[in-house]
C-alpha cells in the first residue's frame, strides 16, 4: 500500500546535518537528492541525524546481499576471475568489485541511489541480494513510482536511463527488470 502524498514528507535537514552524514559515512550525497533532503525528509527513511548504526548496515546490505548469494545461489561473474573454493576468498573477489563500482546511498528501505557520477540525474536501484531492479529513472522519477502519481512507464534502452557501471550490469545479467 503505498503513502498518501501528504504523508511521505517530514521536516528538512539542514546543510550542516547533511555534511556531518557525508563526512561520517564518507560519501556525497548527488545534487539533486541533497536538494530534496534540504526541502523534505522522506518519511520512514533512517534519519541521518541519529540512526548511525543502522545507516551503516544499508550501506553494507548491497555487499551483505550478494555474498549470500555468492555463498548460497553460485553467484559469480568471469570478470572476477576462477571461483575460489574457499569462502573467504570468494567474499575478497566480491569485496574488490564493490568496492571498484560506485556507492550506493540507502534512500528508503533497499532503494539506493549510486554516489556517482555526482550529478543530477542517477537512477535508483532496489536491491535485494542480486535481485537488482531499477525503481526509477532518477530521483523524480522514483518519488512518482515509489508513492503514486503519473509515473511514466519506461524502457531501460530508450536512453533516458544512465548506466552505472557493475549495478546497471547487475540488473542486466541477473535477470532484473525495470519497474514501470
Amino acid at each position: 500500500m503505498r503513502a498518501a502524498p501528504e504523508t511521505i514528507w517530514g521536516a528538512p535537514y539542514t546543510e550542516a546535518e547533511l555534511d556531518a552524514a557525508q563526512a561520517r559515512f564518507g560519501f556525497l550525497f548527488p545534487p539533486d537528492l541533497r536538494a530534496l533532503l534540504l526541502e523534505h525528509r522522506l518519511a520512514g527513511a533512517l534519519d541521518w541525524t541519529r540512526d548511525h548504526e543502522a545507516i551503516a548496515e544499508a550501506f553494507a546490505w548491497p555487499y551483505e546481499g550478494l555474498l549470500f548469494d555468492v555463498g548460497n545461489n553460485g553467484l559469480w561473474w568471469p570478470e572476477w576471475g576462477p571461483r575460489p573454493d574457499r569462502a573467504d576468498e570468494r567474499a575478497a573477489a566480491l569485496r574488490r568489485a564493490v568496492d571498484a563500482a560506485p556507492r550506493l546511498i540507502p534512500v528508503l528501505g533497499h532503494r539506493y541511489m549510486p554516489e556517482t557520477p555526482g550529478e543530477a540525474g542517477n537512477p535508483l536501484f532496489s536491491v535485494h541480494q542480486a535481485d537488482v531492479i531499477v525503481y526509477g529513472i532518477d530521483l523524480s522519477h522514483y518519488l512518482q513510482v515509489e508513492f503514486g502519481g503519473d509515473a511514466a512507464p519506461f524502457d531501460v534502452n530508450r536512453g533516458r536511463l544512465k548506466t552505472i557501471p557493475f549495478w546497471s550490469e547487475l540488473v542486466e545479467r541477473e535477470g532484473g527488470s525495470t519497474r514501470p
